[in-house]
């Protein structure tokens, strides 16, 4: 996997005011070798040389449009071109870009939810396996070491089959109308044109849903569910709550919502087996607390030595000693390790080791898209229980 270069990052999105492409170039570069070299980062072009010079990059490397970047980096040779590019536009936007990077050779890291439809994320699932290129998907959550840990105790069966599963993700931000204030990034999640069908489902109810087929393994195969837009005039759900049916009989409950007063992003999970059950907090990430029938209390704390042997991946996922808290963008970071030591090894003609493939990928981006129009569906209906879409 040894190579004697940086990889070159390039990047579609993530203008000025925006929030998750500049989480995405800290997070990208936090391991080293890696190098941010150019990009179209506004659709207005004006404001994507604005960013370029922010970040300090060769004027030439600045694109109005990522069919230009797509255009003028292939003529660039191997080693100097961009090796991937991160995709951190608006819902509407992630298909296609994709998809002409991908069909040009570019390996792709791409914001969730992963497409604005199921068919598009169908076709995506064909485009990556015919380009061979390495795609990422950033559910950033399964980044967390006491997530990989979770997962590694529950599917190590230890404590017998998963029963229920709980999971929520509460805020706050848009319990009043805020996208007609012109705030930029509720304007567009609120906007069916850029946002999708669902606006709380496809901003975060995807994610509760990955975590919960992350840890647990299982898959959603039936869901009940209501969706509400609570706020006056808002085109799209701000408030969600599932009832769910997974495969190996486990039940469970979903719920996301962005109208919870006082939530800030408190995506929480609950995993009940047969002889113990596990919880973790994304707003507490260091702490996986874990209950085993007739005994006390367990408080598993990232970084101690103990995790490492219970779990490589966490170990793997882990910078600091203990005491010394790491969270959002090191998971981040941990997906972007992943992703492009995967890249690396393409590059070498080096076989992946499976601690290194460990990011969520095109499949998962699928995944979330059916969960979406599942979640449409079964709103819409007036039967009890909605087939998982497939």
């Amino acid at each position: 996997m040894n190579l004697d270069r940086t990889l070159k990052m390039g990047m579609v999105g993530g203008g000025p005011g925006a929030f998750i492409g500049e989480v995405h170039r800290k997070a990208s570069r936090m391991d080293g070798g890696v190098e941010l070299v150019g990009g179209a980062f506004d659709i207005n072009p004006r404001k994507s040389k604005q960013m370029a010079k922010e970040l300090i990059l060769d004027k030439k490397r600045c694109y109005g449009t990522y069919t230009e970047m797509i255009e003028k980096e292939l003529k660039l040779p191997v080693g100097e071109r961009v090796d991937f590019v991160a995709v951190t536009t608006p819902n509407n936007w992630h298909f296609p870009i994709a998809k002409a990077l991908l069909e040009a050779g570019f390996h792709v890291m791409c914001e969730k939810p992963m497409t604005i439809n199921v068919a598009e994320a169908k076709a995506l699932v064909q485009i990556v396996k015919k380009s061979k290129c390495v795609f990422g998907l950033m559910h950033n959550y399964t980044g967390y070491p006491m997530v990989k840990l979770a997962r590694d105790m529950v599917r190590s069966g230890k404590y017998g089959k998963v029963r229920k599963i709980v999971v929520k993700y509460p805020q706050g931000w848009l319990a009043t109308a805020l996208e007609k204030t012109g705030q930029m990034q509720a304007a567009w999640r609120t906007d069916p044109k850029q946002s999708g069908g669902s606006g709380c489902g496809g901003d975060i109810g995807t994610h509760a849903e990955n975590l919960a087929e992350y840890i647990t393994g299982l898959k959603i195969t039936d869901m009940c569910s209501d969706l509400t837009s609570f706020v006056k005039g808002r085109k799209l759900d701000d408030d969600v709550n599932c009832l769910l049916k997974f495969s190996g009989g486990a039940k469970g409950i979903l719920h996301a919502s962005q109208i919870s007063v006082g939530e800030e992003n408190n995506l929480t999970i609950y995993v009940h087996c047969e002889t113990g059950s596990l919880e973790w907090h994304q707003e507490h990430p260091n702490y996986l607390y874990v209950r085993e029938m007739g005994k006390p209390e367990h408080v598993y704390k990232r970084g101690n030595d103990y995790i490492g042997k219970l779990s490589p991946a966490a170990a793997r996922g882990t910078r600091l000693p203990s005491g010394h808290p790491e969270a959002f963008l090191e998971a981040f970071a941990n997906n972007y390790r992943n992703f492009t030591d995967t890249i690396r090894c393409k590059l070498t003609r080096t076989k992946v080791d499976p601690i290194v493939n460990d990011f969520p990928k095109v499949q998962d981006g699928l995944r979330g898209m059916q969960f979406l129009e599942t979640l449409l569906a079964s709103a819409k209906s007036k039967q009890k229980w909605t087939k998982f879409k497939k």
